[in-house]
């Protein structure tokens, strides 16, 4: 399994998930992660450069800043944080997150990525979430959480993307009494896919990204036995994974394919399916 991904990687990925393979199976080094990343790095110190796929364009948007944390936790690289988090406090003072900035009105995006400079809980709890995950203390990530806790609590509604934001928050802030309670008010909650494509959505090891996940208890061993043979069984002939909403042009294809592949063998390894 893991050698046919790594034929369709090689075959496919940019620089960036071509390292990020390499260090997760091959032994290869952090630092070559941490310099493909910093290769999308723009001046202010947020990240641009369709680092993260359906935001094209050079300038620097909250996607690719999550984006670039997620692959810094990934490596265990909490300093390159430093400058996401000055550029956060620059365009987002008050640590409520838009899903895109204005700046991007000119660039190409895929017709969900909203540029209304409008914080909300999607991107914001994510961020949060990546930068607890890298053990990071900062005034900025204190705002940040502040507000995802005010947004999660008073949760009535959600879709799937929104609702995987909130678990991937509550599965990082340290007030873990707090956490297990709201994750246990979210479990009964139906997200809903209006607007969505046809057949888009999210799959339970989506939701509950790793065995200690407080998600993980929403579903039963079998539902989620079941869930992980499908991803299992889900590579392709040509050993990459498919992701599960649409491209919104080719290059994206596989952009995303890649990112999926290297996903779906990380969440197998995680739950043991394989070493």
């Amino acid at each position: 399994m893991i050698e046919r991904a790594r034929n369709f990687i090689w075959h496919n990925a940019r620089t960036l998930e071509q390292r990020w393979f390499e260090h997760a199976f091959d032994g290869g080094e952090a630092k070559a992660v941490v310099q493909a990343v910093l290769a999308y790095r723009n001046d202010d110190g947020g990240y641009g450069y369709a680092l993260e796929p359906d935001h094209r364009g050079p300038t620097s948007q909250p996607l690719h800043a999550l984006r670039a944390l997620q692959l810094f936790g990934e490596v265990n690289a909490p300093e390159h944080a430093e400058s996401i988090l000055t550029w956060l406090e620059n365009t987002c003072p008050d640590g409520s997150v838009p899903f895109g900035m204005s700046t991007s009105k000119d660039h190409p995006k895929a017709p969900w990525v909203a540029a209304d400079d409008q914080g909300g809980l999607l991107l914001t709890a994510q961020i949060a979430a990546a930068l607890h995950a890298l053990r990071i203390a900062h005034p900025w990530l204190d705002k940040a959480t502040d507000y995802s806790w005010q947004e999660i609590e008073k949760l009535d509604q959600t879709h799937p993307y929104e609702l995987r934001a909130a678990v991937m928050f509550l599965d990082e802030v340290p007030d873990r009494s707090r956490a297990e309670l709201a994750a246990e008010k979210l479990r009964h909650l139906k997200p809903s896919t209006e607007g969505y494509a046809e057949g888009e959505g999210l799959e339970l090891h989506q939701y509950a990204q790793k065995p200690t996940s407080l998600a993980r208890t929403w579903f039963t061993d079998e539902e989620f036995s079941k869930d992980l043979d499908e991803l299992r069984d889900g590579q392709q002939e040509d050993g990459g994974w498919n992701f599960g909403f649409p491209a919104f042009t080719p290059i994206t294809h596989f952009e995303w394919r890649s990112i999926a592949t290297i996903d779906a063998l990380l969440t197998l390894r995680r739950y043991g399916r394989i070493s």
